[in-house]
């Protein structure tokens, strides 16, 4: 009897709750070129490793290719105190991979020429106009594509957080996006805009541009014009009452229930009611199979059942490097990586880890990850909740790699 066999908490793909098949596109690992035993390795190693091991109270990991499904595993608990099990509709928090889909909603206005690129940010916010690198003006002001691949010269949100009280502004979590960003001029650079990479809050500062360009506030045009085309019915800034049954824990390093930060910020927060502060950054929750949906969009160049969010060679641009050579590679490991529009992209092949060049890429502070290998037609997405996260993408990688066939 097989591993596999002998753990009820894992849900193999041939076990798919109503309803799923019409959510996701599925087939067999045979049918898209992939080894079905060397990604039933996946259910052993995260049930191993991960939940018999004590690293997490529960994951979930999917892999497609040629965009249809064909793996999705779900191990562990969601709520170990109440014995609710990790599953494909469980809602998580998704931090920082809500800058993805920010990222996306910035360049459909960028189609359609609600946004430019190359222009200044004073553009659409005319109160930042004067912003420091530490205390000397700064050369140039930056631009919209600066914000998108992280080369503004931001520091991180509990710096800007801390920063805006000291100056004897309300919290980010007190405020809005406009508010916000309308401050800017307070926040002292790290790097002038356009030289250097530094992953920061820019993607909260973005979405407020999208609401600039769109006139409507981010979550009523996230929902307008990505979650209803892409069926991302369970994606929002909170969790609503009547889905909280399936909202997961957050745990730590010893398995016990841990109070997550509000995204953006530094303090404490439910996800049970909408914040003030909607951040782009880091606020949405979301669905493996939600996210699935999203991806899958991506990999089909801007395309998924039936929709188009985005023109194919807008999806090309956001997915290439787009870093100046005194801003790559990102000082974030793996090495190798540049950063296109919304996402790590990979340059250079290194031995360290496999890896396709043109691979993109970003995951959340709780433990979410997502890569899209291009040159391989692969989507994979893992998902848990702890703080600090895992390296569960990490290990995931080399077992779905390895059971590419054709």
């Amino acid at each position: 009897m097989t591993l596999r066999l002998l753990l009820p908490l894992v849900l193999c793909c041939c076990a798919l709750p109503a309803g799923a098949e019409q959510r996701l596109p599925m087939t067999s690992p045979a049918e898209v070129g992939m080894s079905a035993d060397k990604l039933g390795k996946i259910d052993e190693v995260v049930t191993r490793k991960f939940i018999k091991g004590g690293q997490l109270a529960g994951a979930s990991v999917i892999v497609a290719r040629r965009g249809k499904v064909i793996h999705f595993g779900t191990y562990g608990m969601r709520d170990r105190a109440r014995n609710r099990p990790m599953e494909r509709d469980t809602i998580v928090r998704m931090y920082s991979m809500t800058k993805a889909i920010i990222s996306v909603a910035a360049m459909i206005l960028v189609e359609e020429g609600k946004l430019a690129l190359d222009a200044p940010i004073s553009k659409y916010v005319p109160q930042v106009n004067a912003m420091k690198v530490g205390t000397t003006p700064a050369q140039d002001e930056m631009t919209v594509r600066d914000i998108l691949r992280h080369t503004a010269g931001f520091p991180n949100n509990v710096t800007v957080d801390r920063l805006y009280r000291r100056a004897g502004f309300p919290s980010l979590a007190d405020s809005t996006l406009r508010e916000m960003t309308e401050r800017l001029n307070n926040i002292p650079l790290r790097s002038e805009p356009g030289t250097k990479w530094h992953y920061s809050f820019g993607t909260d500062a973005l979405a407020h541009l999208v609401e600039v360009g769109s006139g409507n506030t981010i979550d009523v045009f996230l929902e307008e014009r990505i979650f209803k085309p892409l069926g991302m019915i369970d994606t929002a800034f909170y969790c609503p009452k009547d889905k909280w049954e399936r909202f997961s824990l957050a745990y730590d390093r010893n398995l016990n229930p841990v109070t997550a930060p509000q995204p953006g910020t530094s303090g404490p927060f439910s996800f049970e009611t909408p914040p003030k502060f909607l951040s782009g950054g880091g606020g949405l929750v979301s669905t493996g199979i939600d996210y699935m949906r999203f991806c899958l969009m991506l990999s089909g160049m801007g395309e998924f059942d039936g929709a188009r969010i985005l023109k194919r060679k807008t999806v090309q641009e956001m997915t290439s490097n787009q870093l100046p050579d005194s801003a790559y590679p990102i000082n974030r490991p793996p090495k190798g990586r540049g950063f296109g529009l919304g996402f790590a992209v990979r340059v250079e092949k290194i031995d360290s880890e496999p890896s396709s060049i043109g691979e993109y890429e970003w995951l959340g502070g709780a433990g979410t990850e997502f890569w899209i290998s291009p040159r391989d037609e692969l989507v994979v997405i893992t998902l848990s909740q702890a703080l600090p996260m895992r390296d569960l993408g990490a290990t995931v990688k080399p077992l779905v790699y390895s059971a590419i066939k054709e």
